[in-house]
C-alpha cells in the first residue's frame, strides 16, 4: 500500500534504537526525511547513516535529552515544521511507589508527559496552517493494563493519554491527527534488561523468565520493531485521516477484554 508519505518531514523521537528506530525505518521506506534522535552520539549517528543508506532518504541525527528545554529546541532547530511527529521517551524505572520522592516524580512525569506535550504544542500549529499533520505517541500497555511496580509509568502516560484525547478533536477539522501506540512486549534492550530482572526476583535463569513471560502472549512471541514500525507508518499516512484520539494496542493479544 502507498502511504503517500514520500517526500514529508519527520521528528522521530529516541529512535537510535528499538521502537523509536522502528518507527524512523518504516517511515523512511516510505520516503519520508527524517530528523532522529538519541543521547549516544556514536550510536545515533550510525543509526541515521544505516537508515539513510538503506532508504536513500535525508536523515539527520540530533544528540540531544528531550527532557530538558534546550533538547527539545534542537530538534525543532533542526526540522521547525515538521509533517509528522512521533513522541518517544525511556520509561520511568520500575520500583515502589513508597519510595519515591518530588525528584523522581518530575523525573518521570517530564520524560512521559511534559516533554511530548511541549512537542505538541510547538509542532501542531503548524501542521493546522499546513492543512496536514500526524503526531503518534509511544505509550506502553501499562496504560491499559497497569503492572505492579510501573505506577509512574500508568500515570504519567494515562495523563498523555487523556491530553491527546481532548486536544486531537482541536485540530481534526485541518487534516491533523494524534492518536497512541501502545506497546506490549518487544523484543527490545529494554525487554531484555526486563527478563533480566524478572529472572534476579524470581530465582529463575533469564531463559526461563523470558519463556513465562511469552507465555502469557497469545501468538507465541514478542513483537518485532519492524511490526510496531510499520503500524506507526500507517497512522502517520494519507489513509488515517478518521482516525484521530485512539490508542492502538500492539501486544499479541497479552490484554485479555473487549475494551
Amino acid at each position: 500500500m502507498e502511504l503517500g508519505l514520500r517526500g514529508k518531514k519527520a521528528i522521530v523521537c529516541a529512535s537510535s534504537r528499538g521502537l523509536g528506530r522502528g518507527c524512523a525505518e518504516a517511515l523512511a521506506e516510505e520516503g519520508v526525511s527524517l530528523v532522529i534522535n538519541g543521547i549516544n552520539k556514536e550510536t545515533v549517528t550510525r543509526t541515521a547513516e544505516e537508515i539513510a543508506k538503506s532508504f536513500n532518504v535525508n536523515v539527520q541525527a540530533v544528540v540531544a535529552n528531550l527532557d530538558l528545554p534546550e533538547g527539545r529546541a534542537a530538534l525543532l532547530e533542526a526540522c521547525p515544521d515538521p509533517d509528522i511527529l512521533v513522541n518517544n521517551n525511556g520509561g520511568p524505572p520500575p520500583g515502589n511507589f513508597r519510595d519515591w520522592g518530588r525528584n523522581e516524580w518530575d523525573a518521570g512525569l517530564t520524560a512521559n508527559l511534559i516533554a511530548p506535550v511541549e512537542l505538541i504544542k510547538e509542532t501542531v500549529d503548524g501542521m493546522v496552517e499546513r492543512g496536514f499533520g500526524r503526531i503518534v505517541n509511544i505509550t506502553s500497555i501499562a496504560v491499559k493494563m497497569p503492572f505492579p511496580g510501573l505506577a509512574m509509568s500508568s500515570a504519567a502516560r494515562s495523563g498523555l493519554t487523556a491530553f491527546v484525547a481532548s486536544v486531537c478533536r482541536e485540530v481534526a477539522s485541518n487534516n491533523v491527527t494524534i492518536n497512541n501506540l501502545q506497546p506490549g512486549i518487544f523484543d527490545t534492550d529494554r525487554a531484555q534488561t526486563g527478563f533480566k530482572g524478572a529472572a534476579k526476583a524470581t530465582g529463575r535463569t533469564v531463559d526461563e523468565a523470558r519463556a513465562s513471560l511469552i507465555g502469557n502472549i497469545p501468538v507465541g512471541r514478542l513483537g518485532t520493531t519492524g511490526e510496531f514500525g510499520h503500524a506507526c507508518a500507517f497512522l502517520c499516512s494519507v489513509h488515517s485521516g478518521f482516525i484521530t484520539g485512539q490508542s492502538l494496542l500492539l501486544d499479541g493479544g497479552h490484554f485479555s477484554a473487549n475494551f
